[in-house]
């Protein structure tokens, strides 16, 4: 989500993980079903008829392939793009998501495609070869997420395991939720890439974010007509945000020790506070099942400022949908 939302910015283009090891419901999932097919669902990209239950499905985004994971069907991804990391052990291949390749796609025989946008005539393409291709972009709210493990649910005939996965997901966000104890108004700098660009609270991660009670100082930025703006260093340091979030540790180095050597820096609030947190790119650019890991890492620095200051908001300080 986010580090594709950085790759939009800079012209590139465009938050139970497996059916075993990394169940989030300590169960087996339900069975899955190959009734119901034919169907025919509508997604981004419009209406997508699969005539069968897919058994040779090509992931073109992370976070599609980390969902069709959680809900049991990895048994039936064969491929995923080269930036498809996770759960261990999934296919990966030199497949573009940003680029798609038709004829290599084509090459691995898939029964369906799944893929974050559609931005390069991929369903006409592929559409002609009698393959079809499911669109899901980045969700703007946590009830996209949920629609978005239905559909694939659906699409993939492991309904009944998608809706366990979105009860669990529910169920765990509105733990870390109610068991967090958030500063009173804490403030927060999230940093997508050390040029500064950042989010506001219109976007997912802001959205999320909120839930936890915090509050985004690059909101103001929203009348600019972005909601992922380019700060100034002088306006963070003017904002003095009590936590920092960094979601540009993995692809650029940015440490608490490196935001504390920038000029100025080290009069923001958190900075002298320790609260500088490192924040794992893959899972803050995504808007899957690990939604979670990413709160609960917010979540036990917000407890941390809590605990050191002896105020806060309460717990359960947002509700989660």
């Amino acid at each position: 989500m986010y580090r594709n939302a950085r790759r939009a910015l800079f012209g590139l283009a465009l938050l139970a993980l497996s059916a075993t090891a990394c169940s989030t419901t300590g169960s087996a999932p339900p069975p899955a079903s190959s009734t119901g097919f034919p169907l025919t669902l509508h997604a981004a990209n419009g209406a997508v008829h699969i005539t069968s239950r897919p058994a040779a499905i090509i992931s073109l985004s992370p976070t599609a392939t980390e969902m069709l994971y959680a809900i049991g069907a990895g048994h039936q991804v064969k491929a995923v793009d080269q930036d498809s990391n996770y759960p261990p052990g999934v296919p990966v291949t030199q497949l573009s998501g940003v680029t798609p390749n038709v004829e290599a796609i084509l090459a691995q025989q898939p029964d369906l495609v799944v893929t974050a946008a559609d931005t390069t005539g991929l369903t006409s393409h592929l559409g002609s070869a009698g393959v079809p291709v499911l669109s899901l972009p980045a969700a703007a709210t946590l009830a996209d997420v949920y629609a978005q493990l239905d559909t694939l649910g659906t699409a993939t005939g492991n309904a009944a395991a998608a809706a366990a996965e979105v009860a669990s997901l529910k169920s765990r966000i509105q733990r870390v939720v109610a068991d967090t104890r958030a500063p009173a108004h804490a403030t927060y700098y999230y940093e997508l890439d050390p040029t500064y660009y950042s989010v506001t609270s219109s976007t997912f991660i802001g959205q999320v974010l909120g839930l936890l009670g915090l509050h985004d100082i690059a909101g103001s930025a929203a009348h600019a007509g972005s909601d992922y703006p380019q700060l100034s260093p002088e306006s963070i340091i003017h904002a003095d945000p009590a936590y920092i979030f960094l979601a540009d540790t993995n692809c650029c180095g940015a440490t608490p020790q490196t935001v504390a050597a920038r000029p100025g820096w080290q009069t923001i609030a958190a900075v002298r506070n320790g609260h500088v947190v490192n924040l794992d790119d893959d899972i803050a650019s995504r808007w899957g099942p690990r939604i979670v890991d990413l709160l609960q890492v917010v979540s036990a620095a917000l407890d941390k400022g809590a605990a050191g200051t002896g105020t806060t908001s309460g717990s359960g300080a947002g509700s989660a949908p």
